[in-house]
């Protein structure tokens, strides 16, 4: 591995003949998470079907906060495994090796500071059993802080499991889904290869990719928890300015998984959507963060993204606060409240 963030799709190599394989390979990729690394490799143990049904391995990206190793054998005993890196290698390798060390029929990569509920693994075994040709499949989810409270569901899909009908122009238009909620097995990744191009947004471009190319199964019941809080890769990539050049990276690869026909329509949603969410999040970067200069920044890209009401309009918020030195009431907290722009 040379470059952080690879140009093209790293190869997962096929899992060697002599290797006697599980069905499931829970990947938990982790860097610098330890204090919700705990609960992720409880989650997973509490509904652990034995280690001939189940690989459970951390793989751990040279984290500096914690001797991961002995967290991993304390909470683990000998059940979970554990592979270091050598050095900091970026969450794509990371992932790329996670893939290449599984050796399930189905791969969940856990990232270290997400959960999953009880019934989330007997559940996506039973949705694959039900649609043995989907190449994925992925549960509600609730979005959850940095002391485990609920925040908010995700929109329901189906009301009974099933396969996404006009999945791949559903899932072009916008990234409805989060990866503690996804399994893919680990075929489709030996076809298409693993994480590509950014840091932020590589998981909507896999679930385009794959959408492209499998039909794609989902469960609606809520068995994924996904945590929002201030040091994961998406904070870190808004305080960078990153997500958004990011983000419209990758909205330019989808265009190559699309039929012609409808290229056009889904990029210009794509770019309506997400500037309202950079608009609407550059909030977040005030009052979370304490940025106001940075969030007139987000605010004024978002308005170049695309030029709307609401992007005018948090534009002109954002111009408005720092003016008057505007501080959100000390009993008051930031919340994102989600917005549905598509259905």
């Amino acid at each position: 591995m040379t470059e952080r963030i690879p140009e093209h799709p790293p190869v997962i190599k096929p899992v060697p003949e002599h290797v006697k394989r599980p069905l499931w390979s829970v990947m938990i990729p982790s860097y610098n998470c330890s204090q919700y690394l705990i609960k992720n490799i409880q989650s997973v143990l509490e509904q652990d079907p034995g280690e001939e049904k189940m690989q459970i391995e951390v793989v751990d990206d040279f984290s500096t906060d914690t001797d991961v190793e002995a967290l991993v054998k304390k909470i683990g005993k000998g059940r979970v495994g554990f592979y270091r890196q050598p050095e900091n290698v970026g969450s794509l390798r990371n992932f790329e090796t996670c893939l290449n060390r599984s050796t399930g029929h189905y791969v969940h990569l856990l990232h270290g500071d997400d959960q999953v509920k009880k019934g989330f693994y007997q559940e996506i075994e039973r949705v694959f059993k039900a649609f043995p040709e989907a190449g994925a499949a992925f549960t509600g989810f609730t979005f959850i802080d940095e002391d485990n409270q609920p925040l908010y569901d995700n929109k329901e899909l189906l009301e009974e499991p099933g396969l996404l009908k006009n999945w791949l122009l559903d899932i072009a238009r916008s990234s409805f889904i989060q990866p503690p909620a996804m399994v893919v097995k680990r075929s489709v990744y030996e076809k298409l290869g693993g994480f590509f191009a950014v840091h932020y947004g590589e998981d909507w471009e896999m679930w385009v990719r794959i959408a492209a190319h499998y039909p794609v199964a989902h469960s609606p019941k809520k068995l994924a928890l996904y945590r929002e809080h201030q040091n994961n890769i998406t904070s870190r990539s808004f305080l960078s300015g990153q997500s958004m050049t990011d983000i419209m990276k990758v909205v330019d690869i989808i265009q190559n998984y699309l039929p012609p026909e409808e290229k056009a329509q889904i990029k210009q949603y794509s770019k309506k959507h997400l500037s309202h969410y950079f608009a609407y999040t550059a909030d977040k970067i005030y009052h979370v963060y304490g940025k106001p200069d940075l969030a007139l920044m987000q605010s004024k890209r978002a308005m170049g993204m695309d030029f709307n009401s609401i992007t005018l309009l948090y534009w002109l918020k954002m111009h408005f606060k720092i003016m008057i030195g505007y501080k959100m009431p000390r009993n008051k907290k930031w919340r994102f409240r989600p917005i549905n722009f598509f259905r």
